[in-house]
């Protein structure tokens, strides 16, 4: 593999890495995971400090890059932008400059209620604070990607399944009463694509994916020699599947406007239709015998998928939330000092 300098980039999606910048990071995370579990991971990040700025709440995300943050000697700054004065008509130039000035890493988090589901007014926000700040930028998920996500989801499949290229992962609409946008989804479709796997894109109609996500999926999947496809048809697309990925998010017509213009009562009507796209134990048996489960959590129990099959065999949920912490480790690693040990 080739000498591989990431000091100083921005990671807004991992598309804006090449695969060999991609694996190694996630070579790195696999180092660093076995090193946590041994107790003996190298204050790679002493005396640096990763500021977050969430816009929107966070489960895991938070967690994982505090405790990462932790682990590798440095500090992590969590900041609910509530508590700033961007809500005051603070610039965002004025204060990724700030941020520059105080620490070694700037994370945006800007998705769902706190941009009312526009699409595209959360990666406008990442990439206005990138355009500003001399320190590397990571997107911790806006509407449209959620990179460091995607690294630690690749790291399990590859865990799970061994050789993934060739191998069949399916990323199906999961039926919820709530919704969600689609940067997991999408994030999913960019980086599993770019590893030659055959990936297939399920849900009901009126649920599409921008279509520059479906063109760039089928363009990495033409490189790669896997294939890229979507369907409505649930019942073939599980059918002797690898992989699955049961997600809800929302349709196509209120990411156009937002929540607030479409009706959040209008959008659940649409979800009420599709009551029957829920992954369970008679979908898993269509598919491989060794087929695994995902999912980046938080889960919609019994509504995208039964507790059967989250708490079967089959599901690697756990150790996929467990990777992404490894995964964001490896990135805050190589972008704010370039090290790779």
């Amino acid at each position: 593999m080739p000498k591989v300098d990431l000091r100083g980039r921005d990671l807004i999606t991992t598309q804006d890495w090449s695969v060999e910048e991609i694996e190694s990071a996630l070579k790195l995370a696999r180092r660093l995971k076995l090193k946590y579990r041994h107790g003996s991971i190298a204050p790679l990040l002493r005396n640096k400090t990763f500021f977050m700025l969430f816009y929107a709440a966070s489960t895991r995300t938070r967690a994982a890059f505090e405790a990462g943050m932790t682990y590798l000697g440095g500090h992590s700054q969590y900041i609910d932008v509530s508590t700033t004065r961007l809500g005051a008509g603070e610039a965002v130039k004025d204060v990724a400059k700030m941020y520059e000035k105080y620490g070694h890493g700037l994370g945006i988090r800007i998705l769902d209620s706190a941009i009312d589901y526009v699409y595209g007014a959360g990666v406008s926000v990442v990439r206005e604070y990138a355009k500003h700040s001399k320190i590397p930028v990571i997107n911790m998920a806006c509407c449209t990607y959620h990179p460091t996500q995607g690294l630690g989801d690749l790291m399990t499949t590859q865990e799970a399944l061994g050789k993934v290229k060739g191998k069949k992962y399916v990323i199906m609409w999961g039926y919820s009463k709530s919704f969600r946008g689609r940067c997991s989804i999408q994030e999913e479709a960019l980086i599993m694509s770019r590893f030659g796997m055959d990936v297939v894109l399920a849900h009901p109609p009126g649920f599409e994916i921008d279509p520059k996500i479906i063109e760039a999926s089928k363009s990495n999947a033409t490189t790669t020699g896997g294939e890229f496809s979507v369907t409505n048809d649930l019942a073939s697309a599980v059918e002797g599947a690898n992989a699955i990925f049961p997600r809800n998010w929302a349709s196509y017509g209120l990411l156009e406007v937002g929540a607030s213009k479409f009706g959040k009562e209008r959008e659940q009507e649409l979800h009420e239709r599709y009551r029957h796209w829920t992954l369970n134990q008679e979908m898993l048996d269509k598919m491989d015998s060794k087929a695994i489960v995902t999912h980046v959590l938080p889960v919609l129990r019994e509504e995208e998928a039964t507790n059967e099959v989250l708490d079967g065999p089959h599901s690697v949920i756990y150790p996929q939330a467990e990777n992404g912490m490894y995964s964001k480790m490896a990135v805050l690693a190589m972008t704010m000092t370039g090290k790779r040990n």
